[in-house]
């Protein structure tokens, strides 16, 4: 039997179970995410075009600088407290570490990011957490930042948006970190009583001691489809009623029905909505600075 060249190698792709030859366009190197709603998967940098969010109407998580870079005018922000970082002050285990990898993986030294920018022209201060960040979750680092960022927009008459993504209170900080809850509640009050607005955008997740305190103390809330928001997780709220839940509980539309929040807006309108609201806050402010002044002419007359 002449057995030569039955096990030769194929000379062309066309032998090969009659494959034909692939396009060095197909193969796709880019990094892709997977939407957990429709399974799709879709190349980041389309994700970067819709602002992290899916043909099936699926908010993706982001990071801070990204809502930033969507919201402000361009070369508009200014950024406040930059360099201040977290301690390991109750030498917790294992809590340096955790901190290190953080501020590796996120390229940030902390959870929130502070400062001043403009919407369409509309100057404001802004806070933005980043759920990247040990899951957003409020030290004391975290709490100090806001709390001075309320304190300069109360001395400089601005506006407040926030941002939040928290898993809630730091544990790795004890009672340090639940301590954050009234600072930050004391200065938006002090914002407040100044007859200055602050607007809250809750994204996903709002949860913890966030949402006990400054989440959820905004002149208006404002959330974004499907954002999970609550206090306590369910299977505890579950364990301790002894009833199931409704179905989407904790959900941005299931708060809305039940009104703990005041709209819902698809991230692609926010920045038209937001710098709506803040021309708002102008016009009254306008309008009561003319009637102030008025009382004070009547009154000299």
């Amino acid at each position: 039997m002449n057995l030569m060249g039955l096990f030769r190698s194929p000379q062309n792709e066309l032998e090969k179970g009659g494959k034909q030859p692939k396009n060095p366009q197909e193969e796709s190197h880019e990094i892709t995410m997977t939407c957990p709603k429709c399974g799709t998967q879709t190349p980041v940098s389309e994700l970067w075009d819709t602002q992290n969010v899916c043909r099936c109407g699926h908010h993706f998580r982001m990071t801070a600088r990204q809502r930033i870079s969507f919201l402000a005018d361009e070369d508009s922000f200014v950024e406040m407290d930059a360099d201040m970082t977290s301690r390991d002050i109750l030498e917790f285990p294992n809590y340096e570490n955790k901190l290190k990898s953080a501020r590796l993986s996120t390229r940030e030294k902390e959870a929130v990011i502070c400062g001043t920018l403009c919407v369409e022209g509309e100057k404001c201060a802004v806070f933005c957490m980043d759920p990247h960040f040990m899951m957003g979750s409020m030290g004391t680092v975290v709490g100090e930042k806001i709390t001075r960022l309320f304190e300069y927009a109360t001395e400089n008459r601005l506006p407040v948006i926030g941002f939040t993504a928290a898993g809630g209170a730091r544990m790795q900080e004890g009672i340090l970190s639940l301590m954050q809850m009234a600072k930050t509640s004391g200065a938006v009050r002090l914002h407040s009583d100044a007859g200055l607005f602050y607007l809250t955008v809750l994204t996903d997740p709002t949860t913890g001691g966030v949402t006990a305190s400054f989440a959820m103390d905004g002149d208006i809330i404002m959330a974004e489809p499907d954002a999970m928001i609550g206090f306590a997780g369910a299977r505890v709220i579950e364990q301790t009623i002894r009833r199931k839940l409704p179905e989407g509980f904790q959900r941005a539309e299931f708060l809305l029905e039940h009104g703990f929040v005041d709209l819902i807006t698809p991230r692609s309108h926010q920045r038209e909505v937001i710098a709506r609201l803040l021309r708002m806050h102008d016009a009254a402010q306008c309008g009561a600075c003319v009637t102030e002044a008025e009382k004070e002419t009547e009154g000299e007359a």
